[in-house]
């Protein structure tokens, strides 16, 4: 389910269609998420991608990005640290936090897991939570259970005797083993003897196949442990100076001394900086801030120096700063560049670090990128992204930019054009009350509308480059034909300019 909802965030929505993200298997391709309308068609994960097709052959797919939905798991794991101290992941779609002593900050229990639940769906990801006094039975119960609920020790058994012992947490030979011999619900296998059990699977090691380890620890009668999730610890540089500063100009020096010296420390790590923290302590207590976020991770002493070098007078020194501090609040890993024999470094370096002054000056508001998504429709073909943002899209090679103008208005907007035929080349068009003769056109160019995604009642469009007497170059289209039954006569609109 998480990345269904992953990759539909990035995506255009696609409603009423049945969409699964596929991965190849051993024995050919294999489902790995579907959304609901699949899901109602009666495909789920596991299945194989021709019995789908069996039972729905107009399934849409698209690949797994496997390695991407583990990071995002663990970025909303990191996240989840706002409720607890302690998280981790389950390796597939769950997170463990540790709210040992927490719901009395948030007044209850129940308001702390109503607040994870609403903090969740604020970024468009459903949520089902559990409470329980251990890890195996907060799983259980969260992936097994009718609805997010606290569970105390006493009701352990009752809340996990009626749930299938697929909620062990156990491997599918062994769940198949177990299922033949009846024993379907966790009830049922805590009712076997136990010495049977132990006969069948003493000399089992591995943890997913042994059912009487996973019963102890699902009743806690045995720990267990699970290493938290892991993050580098922010990297800084800090001066003291031996007589308070009380001119800001004096900052800048020790700025590129603490910039230097964080540089250093990143290298070691193969880390960049993507968030940076500036501090000034002054000597009555009160700390001056600044802070910088970067398009991509650097560790570029001079451009950290420039970041903060022109926001330096907006300081306060009061009665002197007697401690300074650089920190590297956020990092990544940063892979190594050898520069030029010049020593300047790599062209493609440049448009970040003019994103980062811009936003700097301007506010992280104010700069945004365009980034290509997939569709046929111009206005759609692309999205704005802030500056600082790393979302990417690769645009292919073959994708030819001089048939189509990279000036685009926001919204098309109507015009008055005279043809000859209903169906025939425009010859005059009338734009914000200028009238432009023909003297070029190219075209027609055609565009379907996006039936997924659309009302029925949308028009093609018919695309056409056209230059006038004065020598402009403008891309215009008429919306719909003559008879197509989807509306009256055809509308024009002007939609981009040619350099």
């Amino acid at each position: 389910m998480l990345a269904m909802e992953r990759w539909t965030r990035t995506q255009p929505q696609q409603d009423n269609l049945a969409l699964a993200l596929v991965s190849e298997g051993t024995h050919g391709i294999i489902i790995d998420a579907v959304n609901g309308e699949a899901h109602k068609a009666g495909i789920s994960p596991g299945m194989r991608l021709t019995d789908a097709r069996a039972l729905l052959p107009t399934i849409i797919t698209h690949l797994s990005a496997s390695e991407t939905d583990r990071h995002f798991l663990d970025q909303l794991a990191l996240w989840a640290r706002r409720w607890g101290p302690w998280t981790a992941t389950d390796g597939s779609d769950g997170v463990f936090i540790d709210v040992t002593g927490v719901p009395h900050l948030f007044g209850s229990l129940d308001n702390l897991i109503a607040d994870i639940e609403q903090r969740y769906s604020s970024i468009g990801l459903s949520s089902r939570i559990a409470a329980a006094p251990n890890i195996g039975a907060a799983w259980a119960i969260c992936h097994y259970g009718e609805h997010s609920r606290a569970i105390t020790k006493p009701e352990l058994e009752m809340a996990l005797n009626p749930l299938p012992v697929a909620a062990l947490r156990l491997d599918q030979t062994t769940l198949t083993l177990l299922n033949r011999l009846g024993l379907k619900t966790i009830g049922a296998l805590s009712d076997v003897p136990r010495q049977s059990l132990t006969r069948r699977f003493r000399k089992t090691r591995n943890v997913y196949a042994n059912p009487l380890l996973r019963l102890d620890q699902v009743f806690g009668r045995t720990d267990e442990s699970k290493s938290p999730l892991t993050t580098e610890p922010p990297q800084f540089a800090k001066a003291r100076v031996l007589e308070p500063i009380l001119h800001v100009s004096i900052l800048k020096p020790v700025l590129e001394k603490l910039s230097h010296e964080l540089r250093e420390s990143l290298n070691k790590r193969h880390r960049g900086a993507r968030r940076l923290l500036f501090e000034a302590f002054r000597v009555d207590g009160h700390v001056e801030k600044l802070q910088a976020e970067l398009a991509q991770p650097t560790n570029d002493a001079a451009h950290m120096v420039k970041l903060f070098a022109e926001r330096l007078e907006t300081l306060e020194a009061g009665f002197g700063f007697d401690s300074i501090a650089l920190t590297a609040t956020w990092h990544e890993p940063a892979s190594e560049v050898q520069t030029d024999l010049t020593g300047r470094a790599p062209d493609h370096s440049e448009l970040p670090r003019l994103i980062d002054r811009l936003t700097v000056r301007l506010g992280a508001n104010a700069v945004r990128k365009p980034i290509a998504i997939q569709s046929h429709i111009p206005e759609r073909s692309v999205k704005w992204m802030p500056g600082l943002s790393g979302e990417t899209t690769a645009l292919q090679d073959d994708l030819p930019f001089y048939e189509r103008p990279m000036r685009l208005l926001d919204r098309p907007e109507i015009i008055s054009v005279i043809y000859a035929t209903p169906e025939g080349l425009p010859r005059i068009f009338q734009w914000r009350r200028n009238s432009h003769d023909v003297a070029k056109v190219e075209g027609p160019e055609r565009l379907a509308p996006e039936w997924w995604r659309e009302k029925s009642g949308v028009r093609l469009r018919d695309y056409y480059k056209v230059e006038d007497s004065d020598g402009g170059r403008y891309w215009i289209y008429r919306n719909g034909l003559v008879g197509d039954g989807r509306g009256g006569v055809p509308d024009w609109y002007m939609h981009g300019f040619f350099a």
